[in-house]
């Protein structure tokens, strides 16, 4: 397979150091350049990209207005968009957007292969949502803790729960606090997989052991270690079915 390569940056030395570390991948070929946020979008919808080498700082437009502009046509099959930036504090929200990966300047041929290697592991290219569909459910959480920013799969996240204007993750070793709401999260993540119990927690049912009735009729989900978690009545019988597959 031919990975057909936009490379969009407004600094034609960027471009050049680009297009040197590219000559190393065969399958790569790049299809055009451009220089600012409205040519990436013309000339993607014109040559249709695999991938774009995105700048996220443009004279015009920013990197994620290209990504708006592109996933907003129903005409284009979405490229993989790896975002190339000097500055880190666009991390979180590249990953959001379903970034397939994030380089920071200046970024080595190690750091750029690691980046291939990921998109020739999708090989199918990202489809945009059309006609009313979804985009795919996100596979890792990317959020600032302590003064980092942390890449966290979401299959290690056992329970997640509400806490005022935040979210709660708890993995098995820590928990970690998200300004996000549940109704956000909740629909970015594979219900198949994680389930709203209540209107305060989500589970993930791959750490649920079984499900207890009270003699009053209340019911609570008993998580891998022993935890208990209080299932409403509006869930109870989608939670069972699952757990009975």
């Amino acid at each position: 397979m031919t990975i057909h390569v936009v490379l969009a940056d407004d600094e034609v030395l960027a471009r050049q150091k680009l297009r040197l570390l590219l000559k190393d991948e065969p399958d790569c070929e790049i299809v055009g350049e451009c220089a600012s946020a409205a040519e990436t979008v013309e000339l993607a919808a014109a040559v249709h990209p695999d991938l774009i080498f995105l700048d996220i700082r443009m004279p015009d437009l920013d990197g994620f207005d290209v990504v708006h502009a592109l996933s907003s046509r129903g005409d284009l099959a979405m490229p993989r968009i790896v975002f190339t930036t000097a500055y880190d504090q666009y991390a979180v929200r590249a990953f959001e957007v379903h970034a397939l990966d994030y380089l920071l300047k200046p970024f080595a041929q190690e750091r750029l292969r690691a980046a291939l290697r990921r998109f020739r592991e999708k090989l199918a290219p990202f489809t945009a949502p059309a006609n009313g569909a979804r985009e795919p459910f996100t596979t890792r959480v990317v959020f600032k803790s302590r003064g980092r920013i942390l890449f966290l799969p979401v299959s290690e996240i056992r329970l997640i729960g509400a806490e005022e204007n935040y979210v709660r993750l708890h993995t098995r070793d820590e928990t970690h606090l998200l300004r996000e709401t549940m109704a956000g999260l909740e629909q970015r993540l594979d219900p198949q997989i994680f389930l709203r119990v209540h209107r305060s927690f989500i589970v993930n049912l791959q750490y649920v052991r079984e499900m207890l009735i009270e003699n009053e009729g209340d019911a609570s989900a008993v998580l891998a270690d022993g935890r208990r978690v209080p299932v409403s009545r509006g869930y109870r019988s989608r939670i069972q079915a699952l757990l009975h597959r």
